[in-house]
C-alpha cells in the first residue's frame, strides 16, 4: 500500500487516558487515526491536491492545539484499508502472516448528514484466528434544550432488534451528577479545577432521563485544589505557604519573606512571650497552660464556624508551636529578624530564665536545645547561614504534623495512620512534602463533611483510599479520588438536579456476538476535536446552578458486525 501520509496515527496504552472511552470500553490498547498536521507554507500545495498526495516532508507536529478530523469519506476508506488487511480471504494481497491489529478509531469531522465524529473497527478473533469485525459509528448534534428532540426509549428498543435482528434486549442506565464545583474566586481570572460528582449506574431502564434508583450503584469522584479562599481549612493552608516558602529558601538560599502585618515587629512579639514565661516561670509545663494557648490562637476568630467542631486549633500547643504561632507570616518578615527572634530564645535559655514545656519526641533543634537546659547546660549554636531558618521550618513542620494527626486520629479515629506521612527518616524537604500531601487529604475530608454532610463511616474509607494513593504517589491535586457509596448518601443534592451526562446502552447477544447501541446527552462536548472545529459552539450551553433548562448535546453510538465466515 502506498503510505497515507494525510493522517497521523497514535497508539494508546492501558494507562493512557482514551478518547472514546464513554461509548466503548473494549480493548487495553488503540489506535487513533486523525488528520496530519502540515505548515502554513503547504497550504497553497493542499489546495492544489487531492486529501491522499500530501507529501510527508509538508507534514510538521504542531503544538499546543487540538487534534484534527478527517472527512468522513475519508475516514470510510481507511476503515476498509484496515479490514482487508486483516481479512483472510484476501489473498490477492500477499499479505503473508494475518497478524490481529488492536482496535481502530478515527477521527471524523461530522460533514455527512448522521453528523458522524467517530468511525471505528475492531477485530473479532475466535483464538488467534480473524473471524470478522465490528464496526462503531459515533453520531452528535446539539446542543439544544428541547426535550422534544430527544429519543424515545422503547423506539431505540425497537430500532436495535429490527437492525440486529434480536428478540431480547437489555437495558443499563448511567447519569453522572455534579455535586460540587469550583467557581472562579472574586478578584481573580482563574477559576478552581475542584469538583466532586456522582457517577451512578443501574440495570433496567424505563425511560429517558429517568432518576437514577436506589438500588443503583453509585462512585463519587472526587479533585480537590487546596487554596481556595472559602475553604474553611483556609488559614492552615496560609500556614502551610509559609513553610513551603521557608523550605524553598533552604534549597535555593533565597527566601522570600512576607511583608509584616501587624505594628509589633516579631522580635517584639517574642520578647513580650519570653517575659510571660519568665513572671510565670513555676516549674515546667508554663507554656502548656490552655489560657495562654487560647491566647496565642493564631486566626481562629477566621475559620468558618460549620468547621470549628471538625478542625480547630489544638489546645496542647507547646512552646515551640507557641513560638511558630508567633513568627510564622504575620511577622517574620526578614532573616535578621529570624536571628534576631532566635537569639532572644537562645539566651534566656543558656541563662535559665525560662524553662518551657515541649511535646516528647518533638524532632527540631529548638527542642534539642530546651531538653539541655533542663540540665543546665545547652550546645552553642551559630545563627548564620541556612541554620536560622532551619530551625523555624522544623518547629513548624513538627507543629504541622501534630495538627494533621490530631484530625486524622482524633476526629476520624483513623488509627491505621501510616506513619509514611510524619516520619523523620527523610530530608526535610521530603517531610515538607509529605505534609502538603496530608493537608491535600485534610481538604477532602472537611469539604465532604461541611458540603456533603459525611459521617465517619464514610469518611474513614476514603481516608483510607486518599493514604494508600498518596503513600504510593507524589502530590496531585487534580487527581480524581474515587470512593463507592450508596446513591441515597448523596441524592438530596441530585434529585432535583439536571444530569452533567445521561445514557442509556441497549444490548443483545453475548459473548462475541454482543452488540450495543448507546444513546447519550452531555452538557458538554462528547468529542474534544468537535469543540476546536466549532468555535464559540459552547457559549451559553449550559446554565448551573439554576433552575432553568439545560443544553444539551445528543450522541448516539451504534454498532455492526461482519463475519468472514
Amino acid at each position: 500500500f502506498i503510505p497515507q501520509t494525510d493522517v497521523e496515527i497514535c497508539l494508546i496504552g492501558a494507562r493512557c487516558k482514551s478518547p472514546i472511552e464513554r461509548f466503548w470500553n473494549g480493548s487495553d490498547v488503540i489506535y487513533i487515526l486523525q488528520k496530519a498536521r502540515h505548515n502554513e507554507e503547504s497550504d497553497s500545495l493542499e489546495e492544489s491536491k487531492s486529501d491522499d498526495a500530501l507529501y510527508s516532508s509538508e507534514l510538521l507536529p504542531m503544538e499546543g492545539s487540538g487534534p484534527l478530523a478527517l472527512s468522513v469519506r475519508r475516514a470510510k476508506q481507511l476503515i476498509s484499508l484496515y479490514t482487508m488487511v486483516q481479512n483472510p480471504h484476501m489473498t490477492h494481497l500477499k499479505i503473508g502472516e494475518l497478524v490481529v491489529l488492536p482496535p481502530l478509531w478515527i477521527r471524523c469531522d461530522g460533514s455527512d448528514p448522521e453528523c458522524t465524529y467517530w468511525l471505528g473497527a475492531e477485530p473479532l478473533k475466535a483464538g488467534n484466528k480473524i473471524t470478522g469485525i465490528n464496526f462503531y459509528m459515533v453520531t452528535c448534534e446539539g446542543p439544544t434544550a428541547d426535550k422534544t428532540s430527544f429519543a424515545n426509549l422503547e423506539e431505540l428498543k425497537m430500532a436495535h432488534k429490527m437492525k440486529h435482528h434480536s428478540s431480547v434486549v437489555t437495558t443499563k442506565g448511567f447519569a453522572q451528577y455534579e455535586l460540587i464545583r469550583g467557581a472562579a474566586v472574586e478578584d481573580t481570572i482563574t477559576e478552581s479545577e475542584s469538583n466532586i460528582y456522582v457517577d451512578i449506574t443501574w440495570n433496567t431502564v424505563e425511560k429517558i432521563l429517568e432518576t437514577p434508583p436506589l438500588i443503583s450503584a453509585a462512585t463519587l469522584k472526587i479533585s480537590l485544589e487546596s487554596g481556595d479562599p472559602r475553604s474553611p481549612v483556609y488559614q492552615l493552608y496560609r500556614e502551610l505557604q509559609f513553610l513551603l516558602a521557608l523550605a524553598e529558601g533552604l534549597k535555593t538560599g533565597v527566601t522570600e519573606w512576607p511583608e509584616p502585618l501587624e505594628s509589633e515587629s516579631a522580635v517584639e512579639l517574642v520578647q513580650e512571650f519570653l517575659t510571660d514565661l519568665r513572671k510565670k516561670l513555676d516549674g515546667y509545663c508554663i507554656s502548656g497552660n490552655k489560657n495562654e494557648t487560647e491566647k496565642i490562637k493564631c486566626d481562629t476568630a477566621a475559620v468558618d464556624s460549620s468547621i470549628k467542631s471538625i478542625f480547630s486549633e489544638r489546645g496542647d500547643l507547646d512552646f515551640a508551636e507557641q513560638l511558630w504561632c508567633k513568627m510564622r507570616s504575620k511577622c517574620v518578615s526578614s532573616y535578621q529578624e529570624l536571628v534576631e527572634c532566635f537569639t532572644l530564645i537562645i539566651k534566656s535559655l543558656e541563662h535559665g530564665e525560662i524553662q518551657p514545656w515541649i511535646h516528647q519526641g518533638s524532632s527540631s533543634l529548638l527542642s534539642k536545645l530546651i531538653q539541655q537546659s533542663y540540665h543546665g547546660k545547652i550546645e552553642a549554636v551559630s545563627l548564620s547561614g541556612i541554620t536560622p531558618i532551619q530551625m523555624l521550618l522544623e518547629i513548624g513542620l513538627d507543629k504541622m504534623k501534630k495538627d494533621y494527626v490530631s484530625f486524622f486520629i482524633g476526629k476520624l479515629g483513623c488509627l491505621l495512620f501510616q506513619d509514611y506521612f510524619i516520619s523523620t527518616s527523610v530530608n526535610l524537604q521530603e517531610q515538607v512534602h509529605r505534609v502538603q500531601k496530608l493537608h491535600h487529604m485534610l481538604e477532602i475530608m472537611v469539604n465532604c463533611t461541611v458540603l456533603l454532610q459525611f459521617k465517619h463511616e464514610n469518611l474513614f474509607p476514603l481516608t483510607q483510599i486518599c493514604m494508600k494513593y498518596y503513600k504510593e504517589n507524589p502530590l496531585n491535586e487534580k487527581h480524581v479520588f474515587q470512593l463507592p457509596i450508596r446513591p441515597a448518601l448523596v441524592k438530596k443534592f441530585y434529585q432535583n438536579d439536571h444530569p452533567e451526562i445521561w445514557k442509556v446502552d441497549i444490548s443483545s447477544g453475548h459473548g462475541a456476538k454482543e452488540v450495543k447501541t448507546t444513546w447519550q446527552v452531555s452538557t458538554n462536548p462528547p468529542v474534544e476535536h468537535r469543540t476546536s472545529n466549532n468555535t464559540g459552539l459552547l457559549s451559553d450551553s449550559t446554565v448551573n446552578g439554576s433552575s432553568e433548562e439545560r443544553m444539551y448535546f445528543i450522541t448516539m453510538a451504534q454498532c455492526s458486525q461482519v463475519h468472514f465466515t
